[in-house]
């Protein structure tokens, strides 16, 4: 029976480890869930254990808050011993957060086999930190677990080999899916007076977007304008409660505290449009064939607009507007990835319990005769 630690950190991963934790499971492995911390706030965190039914962590490292380098030294500071004592088979490690880096470069130097789910995904935008911990991720990975054919394609012109490259689909999409009837009974659209494609959803929490006063004034000038057509719910995100209240929100912009998972997906489902900053929101959104507008220049998710309802506004609140007002008079036509189809986490299970140890495989930067 292999032991494999699975770990989360923030409200995305919980997500995205879930499908992998009860895939692995039902193949008889150990899984320890090792929760960093690195989200502790009850509105961003215990929810969503709740709604997703995860277990209780079996081991917190309680990072917290602070600098990049800070929280990324505490979480591994904290995870190598713990690491030591368990003695993994394989680390699991999902997505792009401090803790993902952190866990990552710890267990690279201990020697278990490392899986990081969601390689690939690239945004191009070095100046985004999370762009720097997918690239160093995937450096020190054995198991490079892409969710779409594009990001497997970004690895392989990266020089990385065939035998660690695995296209598995979207975790994400797996436990949207299995909790998508349970999210549509959801009283919240009630609750807040919404009827189903009467409103907009938009979120907004990404550092670029939030912490400089002149451009959150000039997206929630956009909201505004937008919101005077399409009246927009705004879930106010933590890190931005404070700022949002500084600069002022217009006119035609609801803000409601945060949302569960459940309720998340409720108001994601019944919006007419969802606007974000998100890169789990663009790959929801798709999923449910509802149009969304991401407020960035870029994205580390381009398959929801090559192959998604998902379309790049930029940050300029005139384009946001004129990008907006195109996309409600003329919706992009429902659609969705190859492999996005709910098995995600069986595949990712197949990979990590058919793949060897780490005696027994290639290691990141070995040489093997006819690889890539």
């Amino acid at each position: 029976m292999p032991r494999i630690i699975c770990v989360a950190g923030a409200r995305p991963n919980y997500m995205k480890v879930k499908p992998v934790m009860d895939a692995l499971e039902r193949h008889g492995a150990d899984v320890v869930l090792v929760h960093t911390g690195q989200h502790y706030d009850t509105a961003m965190n215990d929810v969503f254990f709740r709604d997703l039914g995860i277990r209780p962590p079996d081991r917190h490292l309680g990072a917290g808050s602070g600098s990049h380098a800070e929280q990324t030294g505490r979480v591994m500071a904290a995870f190598e011993p713990l690491l030591a004592e368990l003695a993994p088979d394989a680390v699991v490690v999902v997505g792009d957060i401090n803790s993902t880096l952190a866990c990552a470069l710890v267990t690279a130097k201990a020697g278990p086999l490392l899986a990081h789910v969601e390689a690939g995904l690239r945004s191009r935008d070095w100046s985004m930190p999370e762009e720097v911990n997918r690239v160093a991720t995937d450096r020190v990975s054995d198991y490079l677990l892409a969710p779409s054919a594009d990001a497997a394609a970004n690895l392989r012109a990266e020089g990385y080999r065939e035998d660690q490259v695995h296209v598995v689909g979207n975790v994400m999409i797996d436990t949207l899916l299995a909790n998508l009837e349970r999210a549509r009974r959801s009283d919240v659209l009630d609750r807040y007076g919404l009827t189903r494609g009467g409103y907009g959803l938009a979120t907004l929490h990404r550092p670029a977007n939030v912490d400089d006063p002149d451009a959150l004034r000039g997206l929630l000038r956009a909201l505004g304008r937008i919101g005077g057509r399409c009246p927009l719910v705004l879930p106010v995100h933590p890190r931005a409660e404070q700022r949002l209240h500084a600069v002022g929100v217009p006119a035609g912009v609801r803000l409601v505290p945060p949302a569960g998972y459940l309720d998340f997906i409720a108001l994601q489902d019944a919006a007419r449009v969802v606007l974000t900053d998100s890169g789990g929101v663009q790959e929801e959104t798709t999923a449910l064939g509802v149009p969304c507008v991401t407020l960035r220049n870029n994205t580390e998710r381009p398959v929801t607009v090559e192959e998604g309802t998902n379309v790049l506004a930029g940050t300029d609140p005139d384009r946001i507007t004129a990008t907006v007002h195109r996309v409600l008079d003329d919706p992009p036509a429902p659609r969705c990835p190859a492999l996005w189809d709910g098995r995600a986490g069986e595949r990712i299970a197949r990979v990590l319990l058919d793949g060897g140890t780490a005696r027994t495989r290639p290691r990141p930067t070995d040489l093997v005769r006819g690889a890539a």
